[in-house]
């Protein structure tokens, strides 16, 4: 079996991040029942690490620290733990201010590309990133916190449409404010000298919707058809016609007189 080490908490809390020795591979284990009483039925030497599954209900201040150190929030802790919110954070603020510092340290470090260290910075390459792909580079959280082995992991959270997303770095402090080096996929696109990728395929389905349709290649049908001219309603037949038609009718005085309509007598 192949072991593995953990490195931190994910964003939530509520899943262990692990990596293999080389730091070539990276797990995330997640927290359940069946870890829970693994943890509690092993619990000796080498396989007991500083992110416990299982909190006491009564934790000493150097025990809160630790945790919060390790990536736990306060809320996470007191309910955990059962313990006041307001204990929590008398311990937890020195820590916290700790980690806002390293977070705010990794920003001026300069990513490691595949050809050395980034001229720019962190920050600088991000926002970078940011803007290019139309996202506010100004709504972004940074947060960091203490591994199992004394390195920090840099945690980069920001919002896009409505899906929450994070990105993950490893800090390394030293000269020229230090180096970050990508944790997993997400940081990995960010610093990626290539800005015009998005960080997840779009469908095309709203921009389509938002251009003008385009105009066909040939005018429509119905424009080469000649309009239909109105039926005209048929011409009455003329009266004259009709008096050659039929013989005209004598008048009565002739009838009388014994006069033919031709003006002849009979």
């Amino acid at each position: 079996m192949r072991e593995l080490k953990v490195v931190g908490l994910d964003v939530d809390g509520r899943r262990i991040i692990c990596e293999t020795d080389d730091s070539t591979e990276k797990f995330v284990l997640r927290s359940d029942d069946r870890l829970k009483a693994a943890v509690r039925g092993d619990r000796v030497g080498s396989n007991q690490t500083t992110i416990d599954v299982e909190v006491h209900n009564v934790l000493r201040p150097k025990d809160i620290q630790a945790r919060i150190r390790a990536g736990a929030s306060v809320e996470q802790i007191a309910s955990a733990s059962g313990a006041d919110i307001e204990r929590v954070e008398r311990f937890a603020h020195p820590v916290l201010l700790e980690r806002s510092r390293a977070a705010e340290l990794a920003t001026a470090a300069h990513p490691i590309l595949a050809d050395g260290p980034s001229v720019l910075t962190l920050l600088e390459t991000v926002t970078t990133a940011l803007v290019a792909r139309g996202l506010n580079p100004d709504d972004t959280t940074w947060d960091a916190w203490r591994n199992e082995d004394g390195r920090w992991t840099v945690q980069l959270a920001w919002k896009a449409g409505m899906s929450d997303n994070v990105a993950h770095f490893r800090y390394a402090p030293g000269a020229h404010g230090g180096t970050v080096s990508a944790f997993d996929d997400a940081a990995s696109q960010l610093i990626d000298p290539d800005f015009s990728r998005p960080l997840r395929p779009l469908a095309p389905v709203p921009q389509l919707a938002l251009e003008e349709p385009e105009q066909p290649a040939h005018p429509p049908v119905e424009q080469h058809i000649e309009p239909e001219e109105e039926p005209q309603p048929a011409p009455k037949p003329a009266r004259a016609r009709k008096s050659k038609a039929r013989p005209a009718v004598p008048a009565w005085e002739d009838v009388l007189l014994g006069v033919r309509s031709s003006g002849g007598e009979r």
